[in-house]
């Protein structure tokens, strides 16, 4: 149309381009308008009247210029004008909303509920807010950080709580070492040295699938301590040893050869990974959140040092028995791996001499440790520790402030980790747990029982609920604190009714795969069929329950905690 109107020699040319395209696309239009009046005329005729159209136009081209102007652009914007494009629509990034809206009706409907006799309105609000929050963490509608962020939220925009007292947990020192030590497992994955290890271990040990499944196992429990994250642990250093171990022995998913050697190790290792968490107080991201329940509980913490020492014994035990168990019940067809140690030395040589990072990560890892254990003689405690072996990474270069900065679990568990510390912690202190204590001494007192079989239901319907739980975290959060106010009203020891629960917290999590954090890593490689990962981890539970209550209690008798 703009072209058509710039000029007479460019209308010119524009008419007859757009004319031959008027009649090439409409010839029933154009012959009519042409002059002939019949359907059935020859294309001579057409050709001349064209010529005397283009005749009458260029004697006066006024007269047609508005009219064959339209209806040329009409035809050819008819031609060319292409189809609009629709955008592909963009997916939902906010929260997935089914877990949403049942974690806010959890809230509302408690919310809602006449406040019992003996409960203050804000005690009974904080547990609405803190139970909506437990159901979000375990729906997960958002990561757990978020939803741990929009529970203290909640709470101060109720007036439940106010600001600082939602946020104080934030200056606890227990949430920073864990993420602290968040960024000591950046160091250690990054530089190799967790690997090292592994192999190092694979190389005197792997000559056998069960002497190779043991290497694996006390590898990982050696690392434990270090690397607060069983997720970490798992997946970052042990889920691609073992897998390149059982391809190199010929067992991959798929091609019916997983047991060959990959369903026995998957499982083995998974199930021996809830144990060496249970192990330290730093091996597991929740396992401090237990330890800072006790002391707002029973006004005494559990130590670093205490935590191993009542461990160490039916955690050795364990460690020992679940494989073989495993290895009886659900053996491997390859019952040797000779490949294994070879693999491992093939590794090692490629990896070459230890780098300095490594020798740098070494050394603050043991100096690290060694201020966790001996601490106390020194006055340094683990948080002051974990900051000192930080700042010797970051000072050289073994790990930066902006990978610090990027490790999102870490910040991410701090926030939940905080929030739940907080709001558990004011649920005490608004007197709820005192409630709840007393209300179920009432009831389970009254069955009449001793202090020992009493403390054995609570202990059998703390794990077995975990089935419920998607997370040790909200487990504890949502349980601990009560659990163990119920066991010491009843007369149970309190500090060893929390160290049992702190152990629990961890062992528990064998029972499904989505329980604890390596559950899912080790059960997505897909060695394991659902039905048996869940089958086995019930049995593995009961082994776990009696020997850590049998073995466990008299070593535990023996050391003074009961």
């Amino acid at each position: 149309m703009a072209s058509l109107a710039l000029t007479p020699s460019s209308c010119s040319l524009g008419f007859h381009s757009l004319t031959s395209r008027s009649l090439k696309l409409t010839p029933r239009s154009t012959s009519t308008r042409l002059h002939s009046s019949n359907s059935n005329s020859n294309s001579l005729t057409q050709t001349n009247n064209l010529t005397v159209r283009n005749q009458n136009f260029l004697t006066n081209p006024s007269l047609k210029f508005k009219r064959l102007t339209v209806q040329a652009s009409a035809s050819a914007g008819a031609a060319v004008a292409p189809a609009p494009e629709q955008k592909p629509q963009q997916p939902w990034q906010g929260a997935a909303l089914k877990p949403l809206i049942a974690s806010i009706a959890t809230g509302l409907i408690l919310w809602f509920v006449p406040v019992p006799s003996g409960v203050s309105k804000n005690a009974w609000q904080l547990l609405a807010i803190f139970l909506a929050t437990i159901v979000g963490i375990i729906a997960q509608p958002l990561p757990l950080g978020a939803v741990a962020l929009l529970g203290l939220g909640a709470s101060v925009l109720t007036k439940t709580l106010t600001f600082s007292a939602a946020f104080s947990a934030f200056g606890d020192p227990i949430p920073w070492l864990i993420a602290l030590a968040f960024f000591f497992a950046r160091g250690f994955i990054k530089t190799g040295l967790g690997n090292r290890i592994a192999y190092q271990f694979v190389k005197l040990f792997g000559s056998s699938s069960l002497g190779l499944g043991y290497s694996l196992v006390f590898s990982e429990a050696l690392l434990a301590p270090a690397i607060p994250s069983v997720s970490a642990r798992a997946g970052g250093i042990f889920l691609p040893i073992v897998k390149s171990l059982c391809l190199a022995c010929g067992s991959n998913t798929g091609d019916g050869t997983e047991h060959k050697l990959g369903s026995w190790l998957m499982l083995t290792c998974f199930q021996t990974s809830v144990i060496s968490s249970s192990m330290f107080l730093t091996a597991m991201a929740a396992n401090p959140l237990s330890a800072t329940l006790t002391l707002n509980t029973i006004n005494r913490p559990i130590a670093w040092m205490d935590w191993a020492k009542a461990a160490i014994v039916p955690g050795l035990v364990s460690l020992i028995v679940v494989p073989l168990l495993l290895y009886i019940i659900y053996p491997p067809t390859v019952k040797s791996s000779p490949d294994a140690p070879k693999l491992a030395q093939e590794k090692l040589e490629k990896m070459g001499p230890m780098s300095t990072n490594e020798k740098i990560m070494g050394g603050t890892l043991l100096l690290t440790v060694g201020l966790w254990v001996f601490g106390g003689r020194l006055n340094v405690d683990p948080v002051t520790a974990a900051i000192l072996g930080l700042s010797i990474l970051l000072v050289t270069g073994v790990v930066t402030w902006k990978e610090c900065l990027a490790e999102s679990v870490a910040w991410d568990t701090l926030t939940w980790f905080a929030a739940l510390i907080a709001m558990a912690g004011y649920l005490n202190k608004y007197g709820l747990i005192t409630w709840f204590s007393q209300t179920v001494v009432k009831f389970v007192g009254g069955l009449g029982l001793s202090w020992q079989l009493s403390f054995g239901i609570l202990v059998l319907l703390y794990f077995y609920s975990h089935y419920f739980f998607a997370s040790g975290a909200a487990h504890i959060g949502a349980m601990f604190t009560a659990f163990l106010s119920v066991a010491s009203a009843l007369g149970c020891p309190p500090y060893f009714v929390a160290m049992v629960l702190a152990f629990f917290s961890n062992l528990m999590g064998g029972l499904t795969h989505y329980g604890i954090g390596s559950a899912p890593v080790f059960y997505g490689a897909n060695y394991v069929p659902l039905a048996k990962w869940w089958g086995y981890g019930f049995l593995v539970s009961i082994v776990n329950i009696i020997i850590w209550l049998g073995v466990g209690g008299v070593w535990w008798k023996f050391i003074g905690l009961w």
